[in-house]
């Protein structure tokens, strides 16, 4: 019992570094990781009721938050130096961790029923999302002043990235130049950054976590394979496609997908087989 618990403690604190990662690379959702790593539902009905199951809430996501965070702290020092140096490998990987727990995510869309329209709606989103990130793709990026209101502000798109699995707050950083000055407070411990991000993205989470946690209880599968439909559509759009995949860097981008997607398969399997007694 004692060694299955301890064993959940540190899958949920791994999952939560996948998750803070999805805050800091570019073209990575953190809400997209946290609905592919399965606790997308409870961070949405825990946030939207605070004080229900308030003591059992609050340790279970612990783990989380520390993971979170140390995931946006350590890949705040990694992330230059790998999108910089091996981008298109380090893509590969994540597009991989998201393949590999894909199955688990398609059967839990499934868990209120499903019918052939889900599929068709599902397929209908992605297309519908894949199209607006291109275009966002190709925003003229807009000169901010780095102020704790500017912060604040970043922190409420970080944490839309939580509310809207799909939704890349790197991306919308980098296309206003905030991305390198966050990363740089982040690694820095400059609490004059951090502190209005954390504002700025709770505040964000709690005001429309009630939202989606009446949408959950009224429309659980259309919800769900929205979110399926946005998943793929922000995998789709990190795919470095501009690449000679016919050189030797072809089986390095293979090798990296297969690490990814092993990775995130047996984290899945993980996930059934410490799940923790009620």
């Amino acid at each position: 019992m004692e060694k299955n618990r301890r064993a959940d403690w540190i899958l949920r604190f791994v999952k939560g570094i996948f998750i803070g990662s999805g805050f800091i690379l570019p073209g990575v959702s953190g809400g997209a990781l946290a609905a592919v790593f399965g606790i997308y539902e409870r961070i949405i009905a825990f946030l939207s009721n605070i004080f229900k199951d308030f003591k059992e809430n609050i340790l279970f996501f612990i783990p989380v938050g520390l993971g979170m965070f140390f995931g946006m702290f350590l890949f705040s020092f990694v992330v230059s130096y790998m999108l910089g140096n091996a981008q298109t490998y380090t893509l590969w990987f994540f597009i991989g961790c998201i393949v590999g727990m894909l199955p688990a995510l398609f059967k839990q869309s499934a868990k209120k029923g499903r019918k052939p329209w889900h599929l068709y709606l599902m397929a209908a989103v992605c297309a519908v999302f894949f199209a607006i990130l291109k275009l966002l793709e190709t925003a003229v990026a807009t000169n901010l002043p780095q102020n704790p209101l500017t912060w604040l502000m970043a922190g409420g798109i970080i944490g839309l990235g939580v509310i809207v699995p799909g939704l890349s707050p790197s991306n919308l950083l980098v296309y206003m130049n905030l991305y390198k000055p966050m990363a740089d407070g982040i690694k820095g411990l400059d609490f004059m950054v951090i502190l209005p991000l954390m504002v700025g993205a709770l505040a964000c989470v709690i005001l429309l976590s009630k939202l989606m946690s009446y949408i959950f209880s009224k429309a659980y599968a259309v919800l769900y394979h929205c979110i399926l439909g946005i998943v793929f559509a922000s995998t789709l759009i990190i795919v470095p496609f501009q690449y000679n995949y016919l050189s030797l860097g072809g089986l390095w981008c293979l090798l990296a997908l297969a690490a990814g997607a092993a990775l995130a398969f047996y984290m899945s399997k993980l996930e059934d087989k410490y799940k923790p007694e009620d």
